[in-house]
């Protein structure tokens, strides 16, 4: 072509021709076959010509091989010869197809432009000799090539050469795809020549002077050019419907297979490159690719054909082996990435996009979930990753032998298959987000592909994990992980779709939230494409979920007014939800059926593990099955065994724990395969953007302004919960807690220890990106809703969110109080509101109606007390104690609830170290212990490690809840004072004394206290600065004498004297201790004289429950019974039932007994009085 003539070895072979030319040789067209006239450089086997072959019968160039034109006069520089279309189209037709009708044209080229003597005849027989071609004839000369069969022999000895010539293994694809590259060769030269019509009259090209065409010539040759392409792309078509329409070689893919082979080669580019000098004159280069597309897309379309034409490439494309192979995105073999660049290409072409979305397996009707992603054309390029459910050979591969692996190594790791995740999903993106593109019927296809997804994956939302160990005789003999994923799409997939989505997402969740307006609040009424018929609502029932979905699911007046919309006017239809609200719902849907789930699966992981490690300890700790007993550690014990042969039981437990610790192996392997996706800083980064944002958007359906967070809405929330707010889903909730605390514990925390590099990287990126994504709208969540609890009805959601808050304030790296330690101690909003609202859910948890709310309420309390820990130092927060403290009834209740906790967790902890301390001792005696049978040991081993377990965590629940009072009771006294609170309180306290330092304290010596968090010295220090703080109150000095159980003299000196002696407490404060044990005795003395001159009282004067004397007589309304107001005050704080029936009981509805109050006042002034008397007797 003329960009070719300018070089010097072009200048050589003009010489080269000019010479030849002059001596009139025939044979030097044959010697220079323009076969390699293309767009790209000739094939090796031709040598480089002047021009490419639109051959115009012209001084400048040599006839084609495939003109009957003789051969070409000696080049005349100044007398070009004038341009004829008919001689242009006949060399044009010859040199597009590689035939002739002429023999001796085909001998000059060696039989490489084709005879087509049958063709030739059939002409001659209709009166056409000599015939010369064109257009009109360009069918009929195709079809007479494709019909060629190299293979076939013939009878016509001068026709053996044309059949012996032909290219033995070129399938007709290949032929259709050359003559295609060929006319667009000739279409180019021919533009060259005629762009400067008009321009000048004459052009230089590589020294040679031809004349350019005339515009009208240039037109009248390309609408034959194009009828040439159209032809031979509907040759193309026919043959990728039908590739045994002409002959065939046998032994190669013929057909689809044929145009996915060059698509798979777009793999390796980077941007639009030329054809190599290599590049196969009948094989489709990258640069052909999407101009051969179209062509096929602009023939076949306006037909509908392009289904079955293109149909079966895309099928084979996107089914290829490459996408199945166990390696998956790993090994040597990227070929996947070929099938990327393939559909790439393939759905920028508008109409070929709108094709594959209309194909029946884009969203095939029958899949079911776990078929979906391989039978669906993008499921095998979305089930493409990383988690070893799926890929396990690629966990093998880059994580094996766990143990043993350098934390550079596993660095290494995850950086290569983050770095392949990444371009993965970032093509996928690309692809439906071209699809969206394309028009409004692919834009629906990719939402209802989503939204198929998610219907066929509802039971991921209930997917179980559980763990079987069986054995027998106490032998391990299996550790079985059931996980219901048969039954739905693997993690892989469900995590690419999401972050497509979260793609999706990105434009309108903007920093100032400008664009959540535009997301539908009635959308679940407005569209069924989320179907949430089996979904609990946060707030309501399904029959109350159906009524608002009736009523809201026609009138566009009710969705302006929830978007605080004047509406103008009413009636008229509502339209469907727009991109944006589909894209937010269909994301959430996605989250929590998908991307959460796949999070519960990699927590279950650790779990798993946990367990198998307690097996392997426990195995491990009982060494009857080696012979010895699992108190003997003895190394010579240990070693004499294992000198001896091996029983049967022996090798039986040997390779139990052998299968066990390959089990962990796995495990290990499919953590690390789990953190490569799961812990990927930058996909942290987007899933926590959508999870603030919707956290913000939740707020802001109940603030009654509906302007939320500009400014922020008002805490804590209205007392009426709005009716669209109530009929959501849970999960919403749900999901943004759950992922909340997946991000505190695991990425913000567990990631810093991953290693230096990452610990340095993570530093200086995790709270930037974390302040960026949102930590004011993680907080502004948490408080509005631990503030407003009554929004929620599920209690374990609502504990969760306070498990936010705890894990928010645990330190890594540099944030020694962690992502909101510092922001709770500084935020206007959290000075004001934390401290209510950790209060409000203290006494909330109380009673959830859960089951096992007696339990879940200290693990609740235990996250409350370690907050308050965090922020007690700030004034602030501790003057909003003391504000709340001025709600009398709410403080109340909750000291009491403190004090509940106090006294049966410290009960509870005592009992077990007693329990602990025993078996313990038992053991120790060696001489005793092996006297006993094995059955008994390994019963009593168990019963130990059962203790231990459960005495570590009543030590930590006590403890904290000690700390708690230790630090309320030293800032507010008045509300520990109230005659509810303050006998109950001594009474705590005074028995816990003496359980520390009374007669039996040794009985709480256990070895390795550490081990069960049990810290004596501790809980004695906190206990005693609680009397001290309030040593000084009257109420309470007359409490501490009133507990005739507890109380003693000299179990406060035993206690003063050991705080003394280690150091715990300052010879100030015991001092201090000592002069409050003195008022203590003073007023029992004079509480045990009070009573010997009451004598004798009379049983309607006392309390029924406490047996003591009534001071404010009350009847309770149902029972009928009379006790003292206090006494059922105290009780009611617990429990707001009738002690006597359970019937439902408020402290405003018991009836003051005033008659029996002013008996017993007269009783007690008329004793007291005669006591008096008698005294002063006695001393006159």
């Amino acid at each position: 072509m003329s960009e070719n003539l300018s070089t010097p070895q072009d200048d050589a072979e003009r010489i080269r021709l000019k010479r030849l030319a002059k001596l009139q040789s025939t044979e030097t067209s044959g010697k220079t076959s323009p076969s390699a006239s293309t767009s790209t450089p000739p094939p090796p086997q031709s040598k480089p010509v002047v021009s490419k072959p639109i051959p115009i019968p012209s001084s400048s160039q040599r006839p084609t091989p495939a003109s009957a034109v003789p051969s070409p006069a000696p080049i005349k520089k100044r007398a070009p010869a004038k341009f004829t279309l008919e001689a242009w189209e006949h060399e044009t037709v010859g040199f597009v197809f590689k035939a002739t009708l002429e023999r001796s044209v085909a001998e000059q080229t060696a039989y490489e432009t084709v005879w087509l003597k049958q063709l030739a005849d059939e002409l001659e027989s209709e009166g056409l000799k000599n015939a010369r071609l064109n257009a009109d004839l360009a069918d009929r000369v195709l079809i007479a090539r494709l019909e060629l069969d190299p293979g076939t022999m013939s009878d016509d000895l001068d026709y053996l050469p044309v059949l012996a010539s032909l290219p033995p293994q070129q399938t007709t694809f290949e032929y259709l795809v050359g003559a295609w590259k060929r006319v667009n060769a000739a279409k180019s030269a021919l533009m060259k020549k005629g762009c400067h019509a008009g321009c000048c009259s004459m052009l230089e090209i590589s020294n040679h002077y031809v004349q350019a065409y005339s515009p009208p010539d240039t037109q009248a040759a390309v609408v034959r050019l194009e009828k040439l392409r159209e032809l031979i792309i509907s040759y193309t078509g026919l043959t990728l419907q039908e590739p045994e329409m002409f002959p065939q070689p046998s032994g190669r893919p013929i057909g689809p297979p044929e145009l996915v082979v060059p698509l798979l080669s777009l793999s390796a580019l980077s941007g639009p490159l030329l054809s190599t000098p290599t590049a196969s004159p009948n094989a489709l280069t990258p640069s052909d690719i999407e101009q051969f597309l179209q062509d096929l897309a602009r023939r076949f379309e306006p037909d509908d054909e392009l289904d079955s034409v293109l149909g079966p490439v895309v099928k084979a494309l996107l089914f290829h082996e490459s996408l199945f192979r166990p390696e998956g995105l790993g090994g040597g073999d990227a070929s996947w990435r070929g099938v990327v660049g393939g559909l790439e290409v393939l759905v920028s072409i508008k109409s070929i996009a709108l094709m594959i979305t209309r194909m029946d397996e884009w969203n095939p009707v029958n899949a079911t979930a776990p078929t979906f992603e391989r039978l669906s054309l993008l499921g095998p390029l979305c089930r493409l990753g990383v988690f070893s459910r799926e890929w396990p050979a690629l966990g093998q591969s880059y994580f094996s032998d766990p143990e043993k692996r350098s934390r550079d190594d596993v660095e290494s790791s995850f950086a290569s298959l983050r770095g392949t995740l990444k371009s993965l999903q970032s093509s996928l993106f690309q692809i439906f987000n071209t699809f969206v593109r394309a028009g409004p019927e692919s834009r629906e296809a990719v939402l209802q592909y989503f939204a198929r997804v998610i219907t066929l994956n509802s039971r991921r939302a209930g997917t179980h994990v559980s763990q079987i160990l069986l054995s027998t005789s106490g032998l391990l003999k299996a550790f079985v992980s059931q996980i219901d994923l048969d039954t739905v799409s693997s993690d892989c997939f469900m995590v690419n779709l999401q972050t497509v989505l979260l793609s999706f997402a990105t434009p309108f969740m903007d920093a100032n939230y400008s664009k959540m307006d535009r997301i539908d609040p009635l959308f679940y009424a407005q569209s069924s494409r989320i179907d949430l018929k089996d979904e609990t609502r946060i707030k309501a029932t399904s029959d109350e979920a159906t009524q608002w979905e009736n009523a809201n699911r026609d009138p566009i007046g009710q969705r302006n007014l929830l978007l605080g919309k004047c509406v103008l006017k009413r009636g008229r239809a509502a339209p469907e939800p727009n991109f944006i609200s589909n894209i937010f719902y269909l994301t959430i849907a996605t989250s929590h059926y998908g991307y959460l789930k796949t999070i519960q699966n990699f927590n279950n992981l650790a779990k798993h593990l946990e367990d198998l490690k307690r097996h392997l300890d426990q195995i491990n700790g009982d060494g009857s099955w080696m012979g010895v007993s699992g108190a003997q550690s003895s190394l010579s014990t240990f070693n004499s065994h294992f000198l001896r042969p091996k029983s049967p039981m022996q090798a039986r437990v040997e390779a139990a724990i052998k299968q066990l610790k390959t089990e962990q192996d796995k495990i290990r392997i499919q953590q690390l395969a789990y953190q490569t996706q799961l812990n990927d800083p930058d996909f942290v980064f987007r899933s926590l953007g959508f999870t603030t944002f919707l956290s913000t958007w939740v707020i802001r359906q109940v603030d009654p302004k509906k302007t939320h967070p500009n400014p922020p809405a008002q805490i804590p929330l209205p007392p009426g919960v709005p009716t669209s707010f109530r009929v959501l889903p849970e999960y919403i909730i749900e999901d943004i807690v759950e992922y909340f605390l997946f991000v505190v514990q695991y990425v913000i925390r567990t990631q810093q220890s991953v290693s230096c590099v990452m610990l340095n990287y993570m530093k200086r990126t995790s709270p930037e990106k974390f302040e960026m994504a949102g930590k004011i709208e993680l907080m502004t969540f948490i408080l509005t809703f631990l503030n407003s609890t009554w929004y929620i009805k599920n209690p374990f959601l609502k504990s969760k969110i306070n498990d936010v808050l705890f894990m928010s304030i645990w330190g890594y790296g540099y944030e020694r109080h962690g992502i909101l330690g510092n922001l709770l101690n500084t935020n206007a909003m959290a000075l004001k509101h934390l401290m209510p609202a950790l209060m409000h859910f203290y006494i909330e948890v109380e009673q959830t109606g859960a089951s096992s709310q007696f339990y879940d309420k200290f693990n609740a309390r235990r996250n409350i007390s370690h907050i308050l820990k965090v922020v007690w130092d700030n004034p602030t927060h501790r003057e909003a104690l003391n504000i709340e403290a001025k709600n009398v009834d709410k403080f109340i209740r909750f000291v009491n609830l403190m004090i509940n906790d106090v006294t049966y967790l410290m009960d509870e902890s005592f009992s077990e170290l007693t329990q602990i301390h025993e078996i313990q001792m038992e053991m120790k005696d060696q001489a005793t212990w092996n006297t006993k049978t094995q059955e008994y040991r390994r019963e009593r081993e168990g019963t130990l490690r059962s203790l231990e377990r459960q005495a570590s965590s009543y030590t930590t629940l006590s403890r904290s809840t000690v700390e708690l009072l230790k630090v309320f009771t030293a800032e507010t006294k008045a509300p520990f004072m109230m005659p509810e609170i303050v006998d109950k309180l001594a009474a705590m306290l005074d028995y816990n004394l003496v359980a520390l330092v009374g007669p039996k304290y040794k009985e709480l010596k256990v070895q390795d206290p550490e081990k069960l968090k049990f810290d004596p010295k501790a809980l004695l220090t906190d206990i005693i600065q609680v009397f001290l703080n309030l040593s000084n109150q009257p109420e309470f000095i007359r409490a501490v004498a009133n507990d005739g159980r507890s109380f003693s003299k000299a179990v406060f000196d035993s206690a003063a004297d050991v705080a003394l002696r280690v150091n715990l407490k300052s010879a100030t404060e015991i001092e201090q201790l000592l002069k409050f044990v003195t008022k203590v005795e003073e007023a029992r003395l004079s509480m045990e004289a009070e009573d010997d001159d009451l004598g004798d009282i009379p049983d309607e004067f006392l309390d029924p429950i406490l047996a003591t004397v009534m001071r404010d007589p009350v009847r309770l309304p149902t029972s009928k019974h009379v006790l003292d107001r206090s006494t059922i005050r105290s009780h009611l704080l617990s429990d707001t039932t009738d002690p006597f029936n359970r019937a439902p009981l408020k402290i405003e509805d018991v009836i003051p007994e005033v008659e029996l109050k002013a008996r017993i006042d007269a009783f007690l002034i008329e004793r007291r009085n005669k006591a008096k008397i008698q005294r002063d007797v006695n001393m006159a």
